[in-house]
């Protein structure tokens, strides 16, 4: 396939959702597998919803996905400005040649009798629309005559610009994903193209837009089905020859009813976009997968699999592998239901492969240690028994955090279930032993083994108390590996301390 181009086309009206995330890696998977450009436009067009820094954060969400664009307002290319806003002379252009087809007209109609008419259809329990059936009745150019219309503009009254639906006319459609379908001109509606402010709507610029850039592929989600038919008719107005087009299939609520939004991550106790984002109006933060400790490459391949099953079902793929394996057409058409634990297991996967030194380095800004600082190959060891237990980096540090601190209290249930009336005499008979037992784990084994047999009892009455000394819970890997990290003098000092104050505790 040759001269493949796919954009990626957000509004910046508030932070990425993660179903924008998962559009814009569509289209990138496709562009390099075709060998392709991938190109990022900001449709900036609605000023009213323009949130300040979200254009900033679409940009850094992208780049933190390892998704970047060949083309943008960041990294420039032939076809700019990749902004819409910085577009307006070409729209202004092409407003002026489609109004001098029969595809458009002007609409001098105000909100106010736009609205008083919907009432009215209200009150007879019918839906208004602006289409081919009360166009004619309405105050445009169509049911105005020459005069009348040349007199409102002179006196400069406010108008937009509409698209003339054809009337009862059938179109062949077809979708990468969804394949042929049919759609009857007479269910469509005139649409705005051009607002009362000059400015072109979705509609308009981005048809502009998609054959100026020269866009070969528009891939983007089911919502905009239905505007499919609107779109290939004004490549018809403009003689051009429209793109190819796929519609994503919707990311679906945990229960499977509805698409997913910020309400069900706060509900659920997930983020929905990539990135945390504080609204600079209200000032309130939304989560984000990075913030949340979550690896690019994990959110990523999570994303890409809502919505695509590779071959032979393959779950963990780097970006290189997907874009290999990606296929437009074997996109799913039913919706993804998303799992904030499936989510989870891929962080796990990609904590699980990464080498201990890129883990101890990734947790390293998070570590305060105590008052005998651990060395770096201590640290290692941390990493290398922690980090198979938890989903996040991060987790090493929170539940590992007895490596770095002696614990400053006993969990109650777990004092009421390791510790009994003799398990003061069995620790310090053991702390004893530990004094002449080298600081390895087999030999640490050894010596605990040793003393249970010796007391005369299960080797869980040892290690139970043992380990509740040393880690404050019943919690952890296996304790002799705790006290080699620990080391001898700090493991003895942990166990007198809990001779000295968790009887008090049990008692």
């Amino acid at each position: 396939m040759n001269n493949v181009r796919v954009r990626f086309a957000p509004s910046p009206t508030g932070p990425l959702h993660l179903g924008g995330v998962r559009t814009a890696l569509y289209d990138y998977l496709f562009a390099k597998k075709q060998k392709g450009t991938f190109v990022l436009r900001i449709e900036d067009t609605d000023s009213q919803r323009f949130v300040e820094g979200a254009e900033e954060y679409i940009m850094e969400a992208l780049e933190w996905c390892g998704i970047t664009p060949d083309e943008s307002p960041k990294h420039g290319g032939p076809y700019g400005p990749y902004r819409q806003s910085e577009r307006r002379a070409i729209y202004d252009k092409y407003t002026e040649q489609i109004l001098k087809t029969d595809f458009a007209y002007l609409a001098f109609d105000t909100p106010e009798e736009l609205e008083e008419i919907r009432k009215e259809y209200e009150e007879k329990g019918e839906v208004f629309a602006y289409n081919y059936f009360t166009r004619t009745r309405l105050r445009n150019s169509l049911s105005l005559s020459k005069e009348e219309t040349s007199d409102l503009l002179l006196q400069k009254t406010p108008y937009v610009v509409r698209f003339k639906m054809p009337v009862d006319r059938i179109l062949q459609l077809e979708d990468l994903i969804r394949g042929k379908f049919s759609v009857n001109t007479n269910t469509l509606d005139d649409k705005v193209l051009v607002k009362n402010d000059g400015m072109p709507t979705y509609h308009f610029a981005n048809i502009i837009d998609d054959h100026l850039m020269e866009i070969s592929h528009v891939i983007r989600g089911e919502e905009w089905l239905p505007s499919m038919g609107l779109h290939v008719l004004l490549y018809e107005a403009f003689d051009w020859d429209p793109p190819k087009f796929a519609h994503l299939s919707l990311i679906l609520k945990p229960e499977g009813k509805g698409k997913l939004s910020k309400r069900d991550g706060d509900k659920f106790g997930f983020p929905v976009f990539p990135l945390e984002f504080k609204d600079p109006t209200s000032g309130t933060v939304s989560m984000g997968y990075r913030e949340q400790g979550y690896y690019p490459e994990a959110f990523i391949n999570f994303l890409a699999l809502l919505g695509w099953t590779p071959a032979d079902n393959k779950e963990i793929l780097s970006l290189s592998e997907m874009i290999e394996e990606f296929d437009i057409e074997k996109l799913h058409k039913a919706g993804a239901r998303f799992s904030k634990e499936k989510a989870e297991w891929f962080n796990q996967q990609y904590l699980h492969l990464r080498s201990d030194k890129d883990v101890l380095e990734d947790i390293r800004p998070m570590i305060t240690q105590g008052n005998t600082p651990l060395t770096e190959e201590k640290l290692l060891k941390i990493v290398s028994l922690m980090k198979d237990r938890c989903i996040y980096a991060k987790d090493i540090v929170t539940e590992g955090k007895f490596f770095f601190k002696a614990p400053s209290y006993y969990d109650e249930k777990a004092v009421q279930k390791a510790w009994s009336d003799s398990s003061t005499s069995i620790l310090e008979n053991l702390s004893l032993k530990l004094e002449i037992t080298a600081m390895n784990a087999a030999e640490i084994k050894d010596t605990i083994k040793l003393a249970a047999t010796n007391e005369g009892v299960g080797i869980g009455k040892v290690m139970m108390p043992l380990r509740l000394a040393l880690v404050g819970e019943l919690t952890g890997p296996d304790v002799p590996d705790i006290i080699e990290v620990l080391g001898k003098e700090e493991s003895i000092s942990r166990i007198r301390n809990a001779v000295n104050n968790i009887p008090t505790l049990s008692a």
